[in-house]
């Protein structure tokens, strides 16, 4: 297997990218998964008529979700392993909740991304929806993104790397 640089996951879309995600983060998929793994799947995902024009438009997330993918394959190659095509960084909620950590003038080092889910785990983010910084509905997901975000770099990698601005 072929590895690539960190910064092409830059290139990949939220929908691919978080396509990618789930299925190298599933545990009945075969490994590796590689971008020809990942476009067997998106393809089984669309109906049988998708060669239909007519049906394109009603598709149009698949589809160019499959075009994406066609367009990585091509210069990649198919065997190139899909989680170097997953973005690293926070979603915007959880990039809200690290930098109120990172922020916290109570703080001696920089956070890592166990401290950032020991803060969820202690109800920063209810702080956080109170104070206007988070909406009700975002603090819903945000333990199980550290978590996935801890499994898949380690506990001890500093949270500000994962940060993301929009």
């Amino acid at each position: 297997m072929i590895r690539n640089p960190i910064d092409i996951a830059t290139r990949v879309s939220p929908n691919l990218s978080a396509l990618i995600e789930s299925r190298v983060n599933d545990p009945d998929a075969e490994q590796p998964i590689t971008l020809a793994t990942v476009r067997t799947f998106v393809a089984g995902l669309l109906p049988a008529a998708f060669t239909e024009v007519e049906q394109l438009h009603h598709f149009d997330i698949d589809a160019s979700l499959l075009d994406e993918l066609d367009a990585l394959i091509e210069e990649y190659g198919e065997d190139a392993l899909a989680i170097d095509f997953a973005q690293n960084t926070a979603s915007e909620p959880l990039s809200r909740v690290i930098d109120a950590v990172i922020n916290d003038e109570n703080r001696q080092n920089p956070p890592t991304l166990e401290t950032i889910r020991e803060a969820i785990a202690s109800g920063l983010p209810a702080r956080l929806v109170g104070d206007g910084v988070l909406e009700d509905d975002e603090d819903d997901a945000l333990l199980g993104e550290i978590e996935a975000l801890i499994r898949r770099y380690g506990a001890d990698s500093l949270a500000e790397e994962f940060l993301r601005y929009e």
